[in-house]
Formats: structure tokens, sequence, C-alpha cells
């Protein structure tokens, strides 16, 4: 892609712009992680530990990704894309949201809930148009099938592809997460100096590093008042008046 001229955006989103379609993050104080330690049912001395228990987990957490909708936020950055931007997306999030909302070049750092792969070779994947992941459901080596997730403790596959394509940015635009899970905060050192990076978050202003422009605005406010603005002018750029 080093010949196309498009304006190049890359997004990097994380649970927040989930969250407002209903999708409960790790840290919420309710939903379906509150009811489990991450330890129980998110790493992999837990899957060995007791694997019926991770897998009704996400079994769970499927189902929900499943009801939920794209918000306004993904929707804008896919019809962006429409308008003949080229948009990038790193999610940090397991769900298809990006997807569903029409966006076609979607990086998942964290692997994607909606397919199983393989406990022997992770290259072994299937979907899961519906139902979940059970106990004697195995790959075509023989092996029990697990979520195709990165749990906590095990490495990010994507995150050298991910770095080469921040590096192509003209613009990062970091959405709905705290910065807090590496190496995927790490992302932010692979852009150029001369690439403005902004962080639309609620608690943006606490949240973003020295040198990241934040607006503090929910992901399904503060995205698509950006995205209103590039479509009018033809660039990427940060209106003052959304800053703060």
């Amino acid at each position: 892609m080093a010949n196309d001229r498009r304006p190049h955006l890359v997004v990097f989103s994380g649970s927040g712009i989930s969250a407002e379609s209903g999708i409960q993050t790790f840290r919420a104080s309710d939903g379906l992680w509150a009811e489990h330690r991450i330890e129980e049912v998110a790493t992999p001395e837990a899957w060995r530990r007791d694997p019926a228990r991770v897998l009704n987990f996400y079994n769970l957490r499927r189902a929900q990704v499943r009801r939920a909708r794209p918000n306004a936020a993904h929707r804008t950055l896919a019809a962006l894309e429409r308008h003949g931007f080229r948009v990038s997306i790193i999610t940090q999030n397991i769900d298809d949201l990006h997807e569903r909302a029409g966006s076609r070049n979607v990086l998942h750092l964290h692997g994607e809930i909606l397919k199983a792969r393989s406990t022997v070779d992770a290259r072994m994947q299937y979907p899961l148009p519906r139902g979940g992941i059970e106990l004697g459901d195995i790959c075509d080596k023989g092996s029990q099938l697990r979520p195709d997730v990165v749990w906590f403790g095990e490495a990010v596959p994507h995150f050298s592809d991910a770095c080469e394509i921040v590096a192509e940015a003209d613009l990062l635009l970091v959405v709905g997460t705290s910065l807090a899970v590496m190496p995927a905060a790490s992302l932010l050192e692979c852009t150029p100096l001369e690439t403005p990076s902004v962080l639309v978050d609620p608690e943006a202003e606490s949240l973003a590093p020295p040198g990241v422009t934040h607006i503090s605005q929910s992901a399904g406010k503060g995205v698509p008042a950006l995205v209103r603005h590039w479509r009018r002018e033809g660039r990427l750029w940060v209106p003052e008046i959304l800053l703060g």
C-alpha cells in the first residue's frame, strides 16, 4: 500500500468502544467479568485446570457479542472508509462489531471470540456462526478446541503486524482504551514522531500520554464528530473545538 495516497487513518480501539454496544469490560463492576476472577477463566493455567469452566465462560461472552450491535463509533469509521479514506483498525476487542459495521481492514490483536482454534495448532481455526464450544469438540488433528483468544500470559502473535500498520499512519486515533494492557499499549511507540495521535475516551485527559491529544468524550460522540470534520475537509486533523 506504499503507493496509496489516500489519507491513512489507523484506529487503535479498546473495550470502551464495545462497552457502548453493551459488551462488558473486565474492569466493569457488573456483568460477566465481575463474577469471575481473570485467573479462573482467562489464563492458560485456568484452561489446564478447568477447561469446562473456561468454555462455559466464553460461551456466555459469545452470546453477549451476538446480541450486541455496532454503535455510532463503529458505523462512522466504516463510513469514512467508504468515503475514500484509507482506514486500518487495530483492535484489542475480540468481538466482530467493527466488521459488522462495514470496516474491511481489521486486525484483532487478542483474537476473535466467534472462532475456535485447535489446542495443538493455532493455525487451525474454525468459525462459530452459531453455538459455542463444548468439551469433546475437536480439531481435524483430534485435539480439543479452545476459544481463539489471547489469554493473559500468552504471546500476542499479531503485534509486529500492528506495529507495521501504525508506522504508516497519517493520524493515529486511539478509542476507548486505558492504555494499560501490554504489549498493546506500546503500539503508540511505533508511531512516527511526526504523526499526530489523539485519544478519545471519557477519561482521556488523565489517560493520554505526553504528546497525545485528548478528546474527553465517549466513543459514540467523539468519533462521529471527528469523522464529520474529516469527511467535510477531506483530510485528517483535530479540530480545536473538540479538544479538552
